[in-house]
């Protein structure tokens, strides 16, 4: 996929490329894109992202972002973010479809139970107020805002072989990426292999569980649509932006998707003390006792 850049301020329509025929053309080149705005790139520091991927955001939340990033359709990312990290993904044109797996930050043997998920608080659909729980029964993350209501616990993302009968080609480098093969590179960066891999939540292309137990597609809510989660525990977030294994289409489609994190350990209290506008039933609650207990045993240890 190719990114479209746009010119810095101090450039001028007569400012001609350099030739990269040589050693000193080519790095006159390419220090001539310092400064320039990719459609999609991942914004360092994260102060220096553009007002659309933090319009909406207060001042506080700007002045501790930790990321911001517009991820490609058919891309991948990842990176360790601290406890009490709140992160906001957006759908900015509505055709994205963000898969996700967690890890637990200096303890990846500990990762996202997608079943326990599902199951713990009795509910097949992610929404406002959904609980992320680890295979070690303790809240990873919690779903605190949520304008989509289009998201997936049940049916996973795509893999190689899939993609490869379906478009052609799955590979991560090829034109169509399965997101299995994404999600696998994003996660070796953090010495977790494929084996090793959990599966993975998407958001942004929602599902349906008919009473015979038949699962359909339902698509997307539309531009800009987005969802927020509060993390807490120190965690490692893989994200796969690619086609969802339902999507009916035959050709590879989608759209980029907005990224940004900020400190808000805040949140952590509040939402324990009802604060943020969610009621956690028992099932939550008891995982994030566990989650604060295991907190707790750490700090002190």
């Amino acid at each position: 996929m190719t990114h479209t850049l746009e010119a810095p301020e101090t450039a001028t329509a007569s400012t001609a490329p350099a030739s990269t025929a040589t050693t000193a053309g080519a790095r006159a080149h390419a220090r001539a894109q310092h400064g320039r705005i990719a459609e999609t790139m991942i914004h360092v520091p994260a102060s220096s992202a553009p007002e659309r991927l933090t319009a909406g955001l207060n001042k506080e939340a700007i002045a501790s972002l930790t990321w911001a990033e517009s991820l490609a359709f058919g891309r991948y990312t990842h990176l360790e973010l601290a406890r009490g990290t709140r992160i906001r993904l957006t759908d900015t044109s509505g055709d994205a479809c963000v898969h996700a797996v967690l890890l637990r930050g200096g303890a990846t043997y500990e990762r996202l139970n997608v079943a326990d998920t599902v199951k713990v608080p009795w509910q097949a659909y992610i929404g406002l107020g959904h609980p992320l729980l680890s295979d070690a029964g303790r809240l990873m993350a919690t779903v605190v805002s949520d304008s989509s209501g289009r998201h997936d616990a049940l049916t996973g993302t795509t893999h190689l072989a899939g993609n490869e009968a379906k478009y052609g080609a799955g590979s991560a480098h090829s034109a169509s990426p399965a997101g299995r093969e994404l999600l696998t590179l994003g996660a070796l960066k953090h010495g977790v292999t494929q084996r090793q891999m959990p599966p993975s939540i998407s958001f942004f292309k929602g599902i349906t569980v008919d009473p015979e137990g038949s699962i359909g597609f339902a698509g997307s809510a539309g531009a800009g649509a987005a969802v927020e989660l509060l993390l807490h525990m120190d965690t490692i977030l893989v994200l796969a932006n690619t086609a969802h294994p339902l999507d009916p289409r035959s050709s590879f489609e989608g759209s980029a998707v907005d990224i940004v994190a900020w400190r808000a350990p805040q949140d952590l209290e509040a939402l324990a003390a009802g604060r943020l506008g969610l009621v956690l039933g028992p099932e939550h609650l008891l995982a994030l006792q566990n989650t604060e207990h295991d907190n707790t045993a750490r700090t002190s240890a």
